[in-house]
């Protein structure tokens, strides 16, 4: 199976104050052999890019409206008086919240959403495949579950 890569370069806005911010070139990327995820990475000017993956579906609800608990949260706005999808990102390093415009990334993830439909992400990964070949084996010489690990007492330890 060919596998596919929908890209897009776009200029977001981190966001300092209500009245301040900073342009930041981000790379958004949809790749097939993760059809759950989303990609994008921030070019920030240090010696590093800086990569975030997350799931395409929290992307695609906050287009519409608030989404997401925890590290990523996406939520529409408008920004200078233009449609904007804010991105706000929490990590141990610090929190940004950085505006995307809402028509450039409406049309990313339209052509994600074309190349691979909702739903229809897991027969990507050949999951159902896999389910049925490792339940087929009844005959004993089928894959067998791992060992658990045990403690120095000998005891289950936990996974």
């Amino acid at each position: 199976m060919e596998h596919t890569v929908v890209e897009r370069e776009l200029e977001l806005r981190l966001l300092l104050s209500p009245d301040f911010s900073v342009p930041v070139a981000a790379l958004l990327a949809y790749r097939t052999t993760d059809p759950y995820a989303v990609h994008v990475t921030f070019h920030i000017g240090s010696a590093q890019p800086v990569h975030w993956t997350f799931a395409r579906e929290l992307l695609v609800d906050g287009v519409f409206r608030p989404a997401g608990e925890g590290d990523v949260r996406v939520r529409p706005e408008r920004v200078d008086g233009r449609a904007a999808v804010l991105l706000e990102l929490r990590s141990p390093e610090g929190d940004a919240v950085l505006a995307a415009p809402a028509p450039q990334l409406s049309a990313w993830l339209e052509r994600t959403l074309v190349t691979v439909a909702p739903g229809t992400e897991s027969e990507l990964l050949g999951l159902d495949e896999e389910l049925a070949r490792i339940t087929a084996c009844t005959d004993g010489t089928g894959p067998r579950p791992r060992p658990r690990p045990r403690d120095d007492e000998g005891g289950i330890t936990s996974v």
